[in-house]
């Protein structure tokens, strides 16, 4: 039986993926500093170094970041991603030298001209979290000069009812909730409906992760539906799947700047893999909006 880590598994593409794995009768051991898993500072190269040398993992998956672009996480995603990849990469090198590593990326490290970007596309270091992101595939691309399978998987949005409402695709499905239920609430605020970015499947992008690590010709790929859609055609489908009209609850926040016009990514290279995404946009806002 093959085994695998998961730092991050308490996160939403964390739990998805341990369900795979064990679907696939893959031993997990989970690592996160919340719900009840192992507790190793992915930040410590010597506690990072005891777990591999103690478990022997086939796979390590590193998903683990607080997913935010605030200047104030800086260090806390330096930490967490920059330095936790290197010294996942390191002990794997020193310990575990035939094991498979895989780092998840970020459309948001790359250049963004509003046109859907590619694996090739030059990166921008336009925020705090860009920068941790940047330097852990670099680190990626260096180890692999020393003969570790190191893998990086470029996530757009992604979405499943395991978001909190802190992203905006569960705000606005939380509040369709909510309205469909005949609980009273304020006007949704939202920034710029006209925004155009990806609402994939979480639980889809963990099959893309699987597709990736389970072949050696394709190291970095943007695991991705490919598939664009507004901020304004999300609401619009949430609020008409609970018999509402979102003009009647919505406002457009006022001075609201967004990072980008769009943020779509090109997924022909993992799709030539065999990879598509199953779940539309409408059984997505279903599953989000119902809580499964």
């Amino acid at each position: 039986m093959k085994k695998a880590i998961i730092f991050g598994a308490n996160g939403q593409d964390g739990f998805f993926l341990m369900d795979l794995l064990r679907e696939k009768g893959v031993e997990v051991v989970g690592v996160s500093r919340s719900g009840g898993f192992l507790n190793t500072d992915i930040g410590s190269l010597e506690e990072v170094e005891q777990l591999i040398k103690q478990e022997k993992p086939d796979i390590v998956f590193h998903l683990a970041a607080n997913s935010t672009t605030r200047h104030e996480a800086l260090f806390e995603n330096h930490r967490t991603i920059s330095t936790g990849t290197f010294n996942i990469l390191e002990a794997v090198r020193l310990h575990q030298p035939l094991a498979k590593v895989f780092i998840s990326g970020s459309g948001l490290q790359f250049e963004n001209k509003d046109l859907p970007i590619k694996e090739t596309d030059p990166f921008e270091a336009r925020d705090a979290y860009s920068v941790s992101r940047i330097q852990s595939v670099y680190a990626a691309r260096y180890f692999r000069t020393l003969g570790i399978k190191a893998y990086v998987g470029y996530f757009f949005n992604h979405d499943s009812p395991r978001r909190s409402e802190r992203h905006m695709a569960q705000k606005i499905a939380a509040y369709a909730s909510r309205l469909s239920k005949g609980e009273t609430q304020d006007k949704l605020s939202i920034g710029d409906l006209s925004v155009i970015k990806e609402w994939t499947y979480a639980g889809d992008v963990v099959k893309g992760i699987w597709l990736l690590v389970n072949q050696d010709e394709v190291f970095e790929a943007n695991i991705s539906s490919g598939e664009g859609h507004s901020i304004l055609e999300w609401t619009d489908l949430c609020f008409s799947l609970v018999g509402a009209d979102y003009r009647d609850h919505v406002i457009e926040a006022t001075g609201f700047k967004a990072e980008y016009k769009q943020l779509v990514s090109d997924n022909s290279l993992i799709r030539s893999l065999g990879f598509h995404a199953e779940v539309s946009l409408t059984e997505l806002a279903q599953m989000m909006i119902h809580g499964s």
